[in-house]
Order: structure tokens, then C-alpha cells, then sequence
């Protein structure tokens, strides 16, 4: 067999296999972090808790509310599946340009900053695998 086609056949094989949204590794991870952010984010100053920490509490859950809302509408349609799967990776995007914030601004350390933005980068990379 090509590669296209066996390729083809792992990803059938894949998606047999998860039965949920959250089986997938990718959205545990997304969900993981989030919930670290959103507990970080609490610590921010009062006048950032409507706006910066408030952002990034929202992108980062963003990821996993499409991840789930595309993963229920892929057996209806391949292209809202994908529609939201770039959803996503844009709130992942996002939420690294919120963490770059909160570091400049002193909320985070360069070492959360970089370790955080760095999971943000791989959530990103292995949602555009899972586009169709």
C-alpha cells in the first residue's frame, strides 16, 4: 500500500478508538492547562481580572469548548469538523499571546511564560493534525 492510504487507515483507526472529545490527548492536555491558567490567572491584580486574566481564561478554555463541538459534528460534516479545529488552534494561538502579556507584565514568570507557551505551541501543532 502507498503511504497516503495507509495513512488514511490509522487515522480511521484513530478515530474508532476515541469515543469523546476528551479521549483525545490533545484535549486532556488543552484542559490540563487551562485549569493552570485559570488557577494562575486568580492571582492577578484586581483591575486585570476583567480584562487580561479574563482573556486568557477564555482562550484557553476556547480550545477545548471547539475541540468538543467539532468532535460532536464531524460525523454530520468533515468541513465543520475542521471549521473548528482551526477555531481552536487560533485560541491556542491566542492564549500565547495572552501568557506573552502577563509575562511582560510581570504577572508570570519567564519560566511559566516559556513552558506554557511552549504546551500552547504543541496544542496547536497536534490539533492541525487532527483536521481532516
Amino acid at each position: 500500500m502507498n503511504g497516503l492510504m495507509d495513512e488514511s487507515m490509522n487515522q480511521d483507526a484513530v478515530t474508532k478508538l476515541v469515543a469523546k472529545a476528551w479521549d483525545l490527548s490533545v484535549y486532556q492536555t488543552a484542559f490540563a492547562l487551562a485549569l493552570e491558567l485559570h488557577e494562575i490567572s486568580l492571582s492577578f491584580p484586581k483591575n486585570e481580572q476583567y480584562a487580561l486574566a479574563d482573556q486568557m481564561r477564555r482562550s484557553s478554555k476556547s480550545i477545548c469548548a471547539n475541540i468538543g463541538e467539532g468532535f460532536a459534528k464531524q460525523k454530520y460534516s468533515k468541513a465543520e469538523f475542521s471549521r473548528f479545529l482551526s477555531i481552536a488552534e487560533a485560541s491556542a494561538n491566542e492564549t500565547q499571546v495572552w501568557l506573552q502579556f502577563a509575562f511582560k507584565l510581570n504577572y508570570i514568570t519567564e519560566k511559566q511564560f516559556l513552558t506554557w507557551a511552549n504546551l500552547y505551541e504543541k496544542i496547536a501543532a497536534q490539533i492541525y493534525k487532527l483536521r481532516p
